[in-house]
């Protein structure tokens, strides 16, 4: 169900992550289109999946809505894997993330990737306006069956949702009495921590560890997966992916200049400022503390940032450590021109 098509000569497969940038002195409609011409990109080069985030209140990033967003990048590429990576399913009700992904499934067959999550991908007031109520995380695991219980039509008889269905769905395809494709969506469970790598392996799920938010244990991590996986109808074995901050050029001064943008956002957030994308000039020009600016330089220098050949060598060095089977690339630079430069960079270093 989940082979590791190769990208090139890379050895693992390589894919392309967005929130949908949208820096200061660019609209939302600015931003929009330079996703859509990233996903394009991604898809004519080979990249073998295009994922994008759900975030709230966050001036600096775009995306909401993945399946909305999606709908419209369906119609826009052609061979390229689609999906949310994640979608935050403690914000929403199991049944309708399963119609809306349903819905994304019959629009492109075969290409529709759902990663969750169970951050709130927000501030703490905003969380609270969108899941209404303390303690949201708590049931995440419940909600994920759930999920699956709706993607799958399968509820055991007796269960208060058996007479539920999502539709689009396996149950529309029986009532209609035609052959509906089996285990589509493919599910990813997303996280950074002991609790949803353990999660994955219980549901014999794939699992995406997002290394590009701190000095997170993927280590740990990863082992807990394998140690613990158990078979499911749709994966044997261990299979898992891990997305990192990425930005190439050919300048490797100027790669990490795009980088410092988002590190910059990330001290925002820490201070509870808005989290704004501000420009390379406007990062470099901030008077910021030592403190401050020993952060914005930590971040930047988290990000695998240079040339095509530095940025793979890091990349390859992280597949030797993990021994994942995909790396997501998440864009981090600040001009639509350097996200596409990146990805471009990146397929000619391999071949591709």
């Amino acid at each position: 169900m989940y082979p590791a098509p190769k990208f090139g000569s890379a050895p693992f497969a390589l894919n392309a992550h967005t929130g949908g940038s949208v820096g200061v002195g660019r609209t939302a409609q600015e931003g929009f289109s330079s996703l859509i011409k990233l996903a394009r990109r991604a898809d004519e080069l080979g990249y073998h999946r295009f994922w994008m985030s759900e975030h709230h209140a966050m001036p600096g990033l775009a995306v909401s809505s993945p399946p909305l967003v999606l709908s419209r990048l369906t119609a826009e590429t052609e061979r390229i894997r689609l999906g949310a990576g994640g979608v935050m399913l403690p914000n929403h009700a199991p049944l309708v993330i399963a119609e809306q992904f349903g819905t994304l499934d019959a629009l492109a067959p075969g290409r529709i990737d759902l990663g969750l999550g169970r951050a709130p991908g927000t501030d703490h007031a905003t969380a609270a306006a969108l899941r209404r109520g303390e303690g949201a995380n708590d049931n995440f695991a419940q909600q994920v069956a759930e999920l699956m219980g709706f993607m799958n039509d399968d509820f055991p008889e007796g269960h208060h949702y058996s007479t539920v269905h999502a539709v689009p769905g396996p149950w529309q395809a029986k009532e209609n009495r035609v052959q509906h494709p089996q285990l589509a969506p493919e599910l990813w469970m997303l996280g950074s921590s002991p609790y949803s790598a353990q999660l994955a392996a219980r549901l014999g799920r794939p699992y995406a560890f997002a290394l590009q938010f701190g000095d997170a244990d993927i280590d740990t991590a990863m082992r807990i997966y394998r140690d613990n996986f158990e078979p499911s109808e749709v994966l044997d074995a261990p299979y898992s992916m891990v997305s990192v901050t990425a930005v190439a050029d050919e300048d490797p001064n100027e790669a990490k200049r795009q980088a410092s943008s988002m590190a910059m956002a990330m001290l925002r957030m820490f201070k509870r400022e808005s989290f704004t994308l501000l420009s390379p000039e406007e990062v470099a020009a901030f008077d910021g503390t030592l403190n401050e600016r020993s952060i914005i330089e930590m971040y930047t220098e988290r990000a695998f940032t240079g040339t095509a050949a530095t940025v793979a060598g890091r990349l390859e060095r992280l597949q030797e450590q993990t021994g994942v089977d995909e790396i997501m690339l998440v864009i981090g630079a600040y001009s639509a021109e350097a996200e596409i430069n990146t990805l471009e960079l990146l397929a000619k270093h391999y071949g591709a």
